[in-house]
């Protein structure tokens, strides 16, 4: 049976005043792999923000890993996002500290309080993305690629029901953007989690196909609706 992980009905996304998305419908199962495309200013981050709670649902009616968008508090963002790993173009590492304190920086955040408990799920994390003995490495000594593997890792911490990546290979060379995405797709099917990557490499949907969600003049369309 499909488990719906993330769902949005009838919901208009604004940015301040400014409507930019209208009459949003969406349904994320899990274990799916989609992409969301459009141009510049389409409206993809909004729809991903709208998703994991930095922009409030106002109108429409939205649900993600259990939580309803539209009654969420300061108390219970924090507590939906621990079901939600996300992944930035930017990779926003703490540079003063190494691979494995990065990660371990994050689990006590979010209450892991055993100390081998948390070693335990650093290795295995950092095992996943290719990454295990880069543990004591600084991260200013990692190349591009390896940096979003060890964000790659961060966003697993929490065994997440859905992981959105924004743009996460918008700084890598076409070779290590698909060693990333490779790595994704093959995290999605291991651990049968949803992930929404937003792209504009367009090259990227022809070497690993999916479904394709588009951003395009104030609405959100699936790819048989639109042409590529």
């Amino acid at each position: 049976m499909t488990q719906i992980i993330a769902r949005l009905r009838d919901v208009d996304i604004y940015q301040k005043e400014q409507l930019v998305l209208s009459g949003v419908n969406l349904t994320l199962n899990k274990g799916e792999f989609v992409y969301l495309i459009g141009k510049t200013g389409s409206g993809k981050s909004s729809l991903l923000k709208t998703i994991y709670a930095a922009l409030p649902l106002t109108k429409g009616k939205g649900e993600v890993a259990g939580f309803d968008l539209g009654s969420l508090t300061r108390k219970t963002i924090p507590l939906m996002r621990r079901k939600l790993g996300i992944v930035f173009q930017d990779y926003n590492l703490l540079m003063d500290r190494r691979v494995g304190e990065n990660l371990q920086f994050i689990l006590e955040a979010t209450g892991w309080k055993d100390k081998a408990a948390r070693q335990t799920r650093v290795d295995d994390v950092l095992e996943q993305v290719g990454l295990k003995e880069f543990i004591h490495k600084m991260p200013n000594t990692l190349s591009g690629g390896e940096q979003q593997r060890v964000v790659i890792a961060r966003a697993l911490l929490n065994s997440p029901e859905l992981i959105i990546a924004d743009e996460p290979t918008g700084n890598l060379d076409p070779e290590t953007s698909d060693d990333i995405l490779l790595l994704l797709r093959q995290l999605s099917q291991k651990n049968n989690t949803a992930i929404m990557v937003a792209t504009h490499d367009y090259r990227m949907l022809e070497n690993f196909p999916a479904r394709i969600v588009r951003c395009h003049a104030g609405k959100v369309m699936e790819e048989d609706q639109f042409e590529l």
